[in-house]
């Protein structure tokens, strides 16, 4: 035992080799470079994937710039209706004359949307109805909400064009990615029957090609659903505030008819 330990201890105690710096130097450097190797290189795993897996992925790659795209007019869109909405708002319970409001919307009857060309619709109807003789107000009332509820529900229309696109875009898109994933998947596995012993080195360039399909499909499906959902929630406040200028405005006209009555 005491030989044994004395052993131990000389062992210990012997001094290094001159080179052991420099070979743990070598060694250190030898092995950054190796670790760099590791990168993903996208562009070369999809130059690389099967002629399926490509088709998906420019599939993907086309829904993707349609929805930012559409997200960029849209919004855009959306921008433009709120910001007329508050102008003309501002204007009406101003108290302007409301003759002068109609006058000026009819003369830029292009231009004129939103809460503005319901009010229009709203007032020419009940103007319309009014010059008959022996209309009753309720008739005039009517005749002014109809045209409003016209008007609104082609305001909104326009307002949701192209919302369902990006939906569409949103919920398919992973499962069109998937598809792609799987097929390359399906590929690598096949490629295995040509060979004698697999290894994860032997399946991994395959897997990683399939997988940048699912990758690209999250990509296109993510801001297509958050951009549904908040342009989907800005619509149903506009019309909120559509259907409440509505009930407003035909609220004034009953008054006005009845006073005229």
């Amino acid at each position: 035992m005491i030989p044994l330990l004395a052993a131990l201890q000389a062992a210990t105690a012997a001094p290094l080799p001159e080179d052991a710096p420099a070979r743990v130097a070598t060694a250190a450097t030898d092995a950054a470079p190796a670790a760099g190797h590791h990168g993903i290189d996208i562009l070369q795993l999809v130059l690389h994937a099967s002629l399926p897996v490509q088709l998906v992925m420019l599939l993907l790659l086309f829904a993707s710039i349609a929805s930012w795209v559409i997200i960029l007019r849209k919004k855009r869109v959306l921008d433009r209706a709120t910001r007329e909405a508050d102008t003309f708002e501002e204007r009406f319970w101003s108290g302007a004359d409301m003759a002068k409001l109609y006058s000026g919307a009819t003369e830029r009857k292009r231009d004129v949307g939103g809460m503005e060309a319901i009010f229009e619709g709203g007032f020419r109807e009940f103007n319309r109805v009014r010059q008959r003789r022996g209309v009753d107000p309720r008739a005039q009332l009517e005749g002014a909400q109809r045209a409003m509820r016209a008007t609104a529900s082609r305001e909104l229309d326009g307002l949701e064009h192209n919302l369902e696109f990006l939906a569409n875009v949103g919920s398919i898109s992973p499962y069109v990615g998937l598809f792609g994933t799987v097929w390359g998947i399906m590929v690598s596995f096949q490629g295995l029957a040509d060979v004698k012993e697999a290894t994860i080195a032997t399946v991994a360039p395959g897997i990683s090609e399939a997988l940048v399909a699912t990758a690209m499909g999250l990509f296109a499906a993510i801001p297509a659903v958050w951009a549904y959902n908040r342009f989907a929630t800005r619509v149903e406040r506009l019309a909120t505030r559509y259907d409440a200028f509505s009930e407003e405005f035909a609220s004034i006209l009953q008054r006005q008819a009845h006073l005229e009555d």
